[in-house]
C-alpha cells in the first residue's frame, strides 16, 4: 500500500536521505522517497501507520499525519 507521511523538522536534502534510509531498513517497506520542501515522505509498505510513524520519529522528525496516497498514479 502506498502512503504519505507528513512531517515537521525535515529541512534539507540530508534530512530527507536520513528519513528514507531509516524507513528502508524496516522489514515490510519496499520503497521510500522524501521531499523536504513539501515535508512529505512517500512510502510503499504493508506495515501499520503506527510502525511507520515510530520509525520516522526515531529518525528525528515529528510525524503530523500518515495517510493513504491517492491519485491517478497512486
Amino acid at each position: 500500500m502506498k502512503k504519505v507521511i507528513e512531517v515537521e523538522g525535515m529541512c534539507c536534502a540530508r534530512c530527507a536521505e536520513r528519513a528514507e534510509k531509516k524507513l528502508r531498513l524496516l522489514e515490510g517497506v519496499s520503497g521510500a522517497k522524501a521531499n523536504y520542501r513539501k515535508k512529505l515522505i512517500f512510502v510503499e509498505s504493508d506495515l501499520p501507520d503506527a510502525a511507520l510513524a515510530e520509525c520516522v520519529t526515531e529518525a528525528g522528525f515529528e510525524v503530523k499525519n500518515v495517510r493513504p496516497r491517492k491519485g491517478i498514479f497512486g
